[in-house]
């Protein structure tokens, strides 16, 4: 099971490039905080990429999820550096013994300590890649096209990703 954070479905969205997950064959998942903050506010506020998520909702590609009060939920929850929607993300994922799908630094290192499967956008991207879904060429267009967007990468991150794809 892949649970997802707002940011990954944000930007693989605005480079049209989501609807390509459909292809992975774990179960998607969305908290319905993440989807009341990508689908609902982000109608309110006329952003496309909100309606191409919702449309792989409909489609069935990602499915809404109520996040239960567990332990590990009302754990998290007393961290205050963490959004509900970054709760209910690692929560979920802890208890279906799924992976988060985070992309901010904050949640993967909570992820980490408390011993939680976590990858993000450049994870689902190289999934996609060994999925052969998509080609190097196509996986080095992505990481541009998100980044162009507004997706944060630093340099090295970046030299990070490239010689992981000269390598594949």
């Amino acid at each position: 099971m892949l649970v997802f954070d707002a940011t990954p479905l944000i930007y693989l969205a605005k480079v049209e490039k989501l609807h390509l997950l459909q292809n992975i064959s774990k179960e998607k998942v969305i908290p319905r905080s993440v989807f009341e903050e990508v689908v609902v506010k982000g109608k309110e506020a006329g952003k496309v990429d909100a309606l191409i998520v919702e449309r792989l909702i409909e489609q069935g590609v990602f499915q809404v999820t109520e996040v239960e009060e567990t332990d590990v939920y009302r754990k998290l929850m007393k961290n205050k550096k963490l959004s509900t929607a970054d709760v209910e993300v690692l929560a979920l994922a802890k208890v279906e013994d799924g992976v988060a799908i985070v992309d901010e630094d904050y949640a993967r290192w909570v992820a980490e300590v408390d011993d939680i499967k976590c990858g993000g956008t450049i994870y689902l991207i190289f999934s996609l890649l060994e999925e052969d879904v998509i080609t190097k060429r196509e996986a080095r267009e992505i990481v541009d096209g998100i980044i162009e967007k507004g997706w944060f990468c630093s340099t090295y991150l970046y030299a990070r990703i490239l010689r992981k794809l000269e390598e594949e």
